[in-house]
């Protein structure tokens, strides 16, 4: 057994990258070129740190296919940490395959929870769980129990389901506190800290708008107010839902009419808003009266638009109030923002990914948030990526707590 690469991996597991450096930075055996790399992507050293994991690969070879599968693992979490999401996912699942094969069960469940991790990311949430639903994370050390309450938090927040992110969330804090990893701490912290954020603000007439926080957001939803969710591109009412996110046009239409209410919001109003003209003639309003028609057949009986001497007016169900939801950061750009906040690093090409966006209209809104000092970019053509300032010591949380090659 070789001592130095034992200590080095479990200096990595207990959150030391710099003491597993000190034992193996002069060395260029194949386990040691794995444990390098792990602990440079731990510091956030990313490129330099894919290039030994990938070395270590080749240097593992086809003899050792348990060390190989592993460094694929690795090189698999440091795309996930460095938003690299376009990561080729089928050699990841062949490795996970390799080590469940061959007795490695922690490392096969933890290949299966970076799958679950980056299906969250881009907004899969029923595959994402049915991920998490093939693993019993009873079963597991502390460790990778809290990365499975990490996503199981992760989904209930994406579906505003407050109650049930904060129990995940208490239950990853008492695993990460049992695993004794500083980075896993910090991460159920930071996750925690989201969830007394503001989630929306709130427009609901007379009133001036205000901000809620998510489970506030999960009543609202919950209650029988007609809610235009501005966030989500939906309505909401009684527990029904109408989405319009591909259609903007209605959306738009519902909204100024929800901002309105009580009273009716004008043509001249709704055209400017929906049409983005100033100077409407009767085409625009012959239009703006089909679209209007499109907007109550899609609202059903959820709210009917009316036409009134000064418009229209949204009619919701007697006794039935309405309010809007807009993003707590009313931003052109926030939902690029939005993605930024999480403090990792992220590829314009997965910023793309992730908001379904072309990559060149996400180029143009991180150039417009650097021009505005609100992103900064790192590295140089293909290793750049986005950061909103200032930028932390340590970029990422989730890298490999588990001993890897030879531990």
């Amino acid at each position: 057994m070789d001592l130095l690469i034992t200590a080095a991996a479990h200096a990595l597991a207990a959150g030391d990258p710099l003491g597993a450096l000190g034992r193996v930075a002069l060395r260029d055996d194949a386990p040691a070129l794995a444990l390098r790399g792990i602990a440079l992507a731990q510091l956030g050293d990313f490129e330099r740190a894919r290039g030994l994991v990938r070395r270590a690969a080749r240097a593992f070879g086809a003899q050792d296919p348990v060390a190989r599968a592993r460094c694929v693992v690795a090189e698999a979490e440091i795309a996930l940490a460095s938003r690299d999401l376009a990561w080729p996912t089928p050699a990841l699942e062949t490795a996970r395959q390799v080590l469940a094969q061959h007795g490695d069960a922690r490392n096969a469940a933890y290949a299966r929870y970076l799958e679950g991790r980056r299906l969250l990311l881009i907004g899969r949430l029923d595959q994402a769980e049915q991920t998490l639903a093939a693993l019993d994370a009873a079963a597991f050390a502390p460790a990778l129990r809290t990365v499975h309450e990490l996503v199981v938090a992760g989904i209930a927040v994406r579906r505003l389901q407050a109650s049930k992110a904060r129990a995940a969330l208490a239950r990853a804090a008492k695993a990460a506190q049992a695993a004794g990893i500083p980075a896993l701490q910090a991460e159920v912290r930071q996750a925690s800290s989201l969830l007394d954020a503001p989630a929306a603000s709130l427009i609901a007439p007379p009133r001036d708008p205000q901000p809620l926080r998510l489970d506030e957001v999960e009543a609202l939803l919950a209650s029988d107010t007609l809610v235009v969710d501005a966030c989500r591109y939906a309505v909401h009412s009684a527990g029904r839902t109408v989405s319009l996110a591909t259609r903007p046009v209605l959306f738009t239409l519902a909204q100024t009419l929800a901002e309105a209410w009580p009273g009716d919001a004008s043509r001249e109003a709704l055209i400017e808003q929906a049409f983005r003209t100033r100077r409407p003639d009767e085409t625009h309003r012959a239009r703006l009266r089909v679209e209007i028609g499109r907007l109550r057949g899609a609202l059903g009986a959820l709210a009917t638009p009316r036409a009134t001497r000064g418009g229209f007016a949204l009619t919701p169900p007697p006794c039935q109030s309405v309010a809007v939801l807009t993003p707590p950061v009313q931003d052109k750009h926030a939902a690029v923002l939005a993605l930024l906040a999480d403090g990792e690093a992220w590829s314009s090409s997965a910023l793309a990914l992730a908001l379904g966006a072309s990559q060149r209209n996400v180029q143009r809104a991180l150039d417009a948030l650097a021009a505005a000092g609100r992103a900064q970019p790192i590295g140089q053509g293909r290793a750049r990526r986005w950061m909103t300032p200032p930028l932390p010591g340590f970029a990422t949380t989730l890298l490999l707590p588990l001993p890897l090659p030879n531990a």
